[in-house]
C-alpha cells in the first residue's frame, strides 16, 4: 500500500492542507465561503463523535468490568494488576494537570482570538458561572447524589450526564459478575455485540477523519482569525505549545515514572527494557491502537523481557482495555487547555472531576485510534466546558494519538513486568541472548 493511503498520513496531510487553506482563507477573506461549504463537513464529523459517546461508554465499561470475572481464578494477580494500572494512570493525570496549569498553553492564544471565542460561547460561560454558584450552595455529598440517576433513559439522552452512564455501566458490569454465568451470558453477549458494533462505527467515522479534520481546522483558523489574520501565527504557536505540554508529560511518564517503577520492583535494567519492547512501541506509534499492537506487545514481553505466559496473557489484554496512562494525561491537558482558551476558570473540584472522569473513562476507552477524543468530549461535558471547543485541538490530535498510544503500551508492559516479578515469574533476557534467539 502506498504510504499516502495509510490512515495516519492521510490525516496528517489533511491537517497540513487545512492549516494552509485556513491561513490563506483568513488573509483572502473567504470566511463566509468556508463557513458555508467547508465547515459543515467538520460539523458532521464532530456530531458523529458525539453520537457514539454514550453507547461507547456503556458497552465498553459493562463488557470490560464483566470480563474481570477472571479474578476468580487469578484474584491475586488481578488485584495487583488493576491497582497498579489505576495508580500509574493517576500519576499520569497528575503530571498532565501540573504541566498544563504551570505552562498554561491556553494563555498563549492571542487576546483578540480568546475574546472572539469567549463571545462565541458566551452563553456557555454564563451557564458555567451559574453552575459554579449553585455548586457552592450544595451540601458536600451532593456530587454523590448527582452521580446516581433516577432515570437511565433520561441520563442516556444527555451527554452532560455522562457520569450517570458511567455509574449505570459499572453497576451492570458488577451485576453481571455476581450472577451465575449461564444467566449473565445472554445480556453480556448483547453488550459485547454492541461494543463490537460501536467500535466498528468508530473505525468507520475515523475513516472520514481527514475530511472532518480539514473542515474543522480550516473553519477554526478562519473563524477565530476574523478581522485579524495576523493572529493566525500566534494561534498556531499556542497549539504547538499545547502539543509540547502533552509530549513533555508523555516523556516524563515513559522515561521517568516507568523506569523508576522498574528499578524499584523488578530486576530489569533500562538496557533490557527499552530495546526489548521498541518494536511494540513502533507498532503502537504507527497504528495508534493498543488492540492492534497487542500480539507484538505480548511477544515482546515474553520473548524479550522474560514475562511468563500466564502473566502476559492476563495482564496485557487487560491493560489494552483499562490502562490508558497516555490517553488520561492527554485528556487532562486538553480539557484544561480548552477551558483556558475559552476563558473558563476550572477550580479544584472541576479538576478533581477531570481526574475522576479520566480514571473511569480509561476503563471504557476502546483500544482503537482516536477513541480518546470521544472520551475527551465526555470529560468536557462533565466539567461544563463547551465540547465544541474540541475543534481547537482536533487538527493536531493525530501525532498526539500516536504518541499516547506508545505510552499506553509501554505502561502495559511495565505493569506486566512488575506483576511477573512479584509472582516470581520474570526471567530477564539479556540483549546478547535476545540477539542470538531473534527470529526463532
Amino acid at each position: 500500500m502506498p504510504w499516502y493511503r495509510e490512515a495516519h498520513w492521510r490525516i496528517l496531510i489533511a491537517l497540513v492542507v487545512g492549516l494552509g487553506y485556513g491561513v490563506v482563507a483568513a488573509y483572502a477573506g473567504w470566511g463566509r465561503f468556508t463557513a458555508d461549504w467547508i465547515a459543515p463537513f467538520g460539523a458532521i464529523f464532530f456530531r458523529l463523535l458525539l453520537l457514539v459517546a454514550v453507547p461507547l461508554v456503556l458497552a465498553s465499561l459493562v463488557t470490560g468490568i464483566a470480563s474481570l470475572s477472571d479474578l476468580n481464578k487469578l484474584s491475586r494477580i488481578g488485584g495487583k494488576t488493576i491497582a497498579i494500572y489505576l495508580a500509574t494512570t493517576l500519576v499520569a493525570l497528575l503530571i498532565g494537570l501540573t504541566l498544563v496549569n504551570v505552562m498554561q498553553p491556553g494563555r498563549m492564544v492571542p487576546d483578540s482570538v480568546r475574546l472572539t471565542l469567549q463571545q462565541s460561547y458566551q452563553g456557555d460561560v454564563a451557564s458555567r458561572e451559574e453552575m459554579a454558584a449553585a455548586v457552592s450552595e450544595r451540601g458536600p455529598l451532593q456530587p454523590l447524589v448527582d452521580m446516581v440517576p433516577d432515570n437511565i433513559i433520561g441520563a442516556a439522552s444527555d451527554n452532560r450526564r455522562m457520569l450517570n452512564i458511567v455509574f449505570v455501566a459499572m453497576l451492570f458490569g458488577v451485576g453481571l459478575m455476581l450472577i451465575p454465568p449461564e444467566r449473565a451470558a445472554p445480556l453480556l453477549a448483547l453488550f459485547e455485540s454492541l461494543d463490537a458494533v460501536i467500535i466498528k462505527i468508530v473505525e468507520i467515522v475515523i475513516m472520514f477523519a481527514p475530511i472532518g479534520v480539514f473542515g474543522l481546522i480550516a473553519d477554526t483558523v478562519t473563524r477565530v482569525a476574523g478581522d485579524s489574520p495576523a493572529d493566525v501565527p500566534q494561534l498556531l504557536g499556542a497549539l504547538g505549545f499545547y502539543c509540547l505540554a502533552v509530549l513533555i508529560g508523555l516523556a516524563l511518564q515513559m522515561f521517568v515514572v516507568y523506569p523508576t517503577l522498574l528499578r524499584l520492583f523488578t530486576p530489569l535494567t533500562l538496557r533490557q527494557f527499552f530495546p526489548g519492547m521498541v518494536q511494540a512501541q513502533m507498532v503502537a506509534f504507527s497504528t495508534s491502537s493498543s488492540a492492534a499492537t497487542l500480539p507484538v506487545t505480548m511477544k515482546s514481553a515474553q520473548k524479550n523481557l522474560g514475562v511468563s505466559e500466564e502473566v502476559a496473557s492476563f495482564v496485557l489484554p487487560l491493560g489494552a482495555t483499562i490502562n490508558m496512562d497516555g490517553t488520561g494525561l492527554y485528556q487532562a491537558v486538553a480539557a484544561v487547555f480548552i477551558a483556558q482558551t475559552l476563558g473558563i476558570p476550572l477550580d479544584l473540584p472541576a479538576q478533581l472531576t477531570i481526574v475522576l472522569m479520566a480514571l473511569l473513562a480509561s476503563i471504557g476507552t476502546a483500544a482503537v485510534p482516536s477513541a480518546g477524543v470521544v472520551m475527551l468530549v465526555v470529560i468536557l461535558e462533565a466539567i461544563g466546558v463547551p465540547a465544541a471547543g474540541i475543534a481547537l485541538i482536533l487538527g493536531v490530535d493525530r501525532i498526539l494519538d500516536m504518541s499516547r498510544t506508545a505510552a499506553n503500551v509501554t505502561g502495559d508492559v511495565t505493569v506486566a513486568a512488575i506483576v511477573a516479578a512479584s509472582e516470581g515469574q520474570l526471567a530477564p533476557v539479556s540483549p546478547e541472548t535476545r540477539s542470538l534467539t531473534k527470529g526463532v
